[in-house]
């Protein structure tokens, strides 16, 4: 009996043995994943980054195609510009509004907003903005105040549903832009 116990703690003592080493390989394994986990994520962050620097660097670039064609469509279409901005940002109550294109006269302004890819929903922020512009931007108070979106693809019926807001759509064209609306459109006045 005494060779029976003896054996059976040799064996619970084998196994200790077994499971610590099967631990320790566990152990090093996890480390290694996580060391790798660690690289990755860091090699995510700098992707993310350069995705992020590059965005902002192709929405400046689709800005500056938009503001300096958009001078001549809309005096085109009998709106005369006076002054053009970009990128105008106001901060109020903890929100912000950032309005891609401004551009105006005495009586009017021309909210644009611009996108790479216009989608509807990028329709409906603009009309959220343009209820809530004169928060932000009260010296428009008195001035006609109209939207238009602009895309360099614009997203099926992106452009129709814009239409039927009351907006202008603007479109690219070769190295142009143009307003895509035809001559019988009347924008809403907001």
């Amino acid at each position: 009996m005494a060779q029976t116990s003896e054996n059976a703690i040799q064996e619970v003592w084998s196994l200790f043995r077994k499971t610590d080493a099967i631990i320790d390989r566990l152990s090093n394994e996890v480390s290694r994943v996580s060391e790798e986990v660690s690289r990755v994520s860091e090699e995510v962050s700098k992707v993310s980054k350069n995705v992020g620097d590059l965005t902002g660097k192709w929405g400046k670039f689709v800005e500056g195609l938009v503001a300096p064609g958009a001078v001549k469509l809309f005096n085109e279409r009998g709106i005369e510009v006076e002054r053009t901005s970009t990128r105008n940002r106001v901060r109020k109550g903890g929100e912000e509004m950032e309005i891609d294109v401004l551009i105006e006269n005495e009586e009017c302004a021309v909210v644009i907003e611009v996108k790479s890819t216009l989608k509807v929903e990028d329709v409906n922020e603009l009309i959220e903005k343009l209820k809530r512009f004169r928060e932000f931007f009260p010296r428009y108070e008195d001035s006609k105040l109209i939207g238009a979106v602009a895309g360099i693809v614009i997203e099926e019926r992106a452009d129709r549903y814009a239409y039927r807001q009351g907006l202008f759509v603007i479109g690219q064209t070769g190295e142009t832009v143009k307003i895509l609306n035809d001559d019988k459109f009347k924008p809403k006045v907001w």
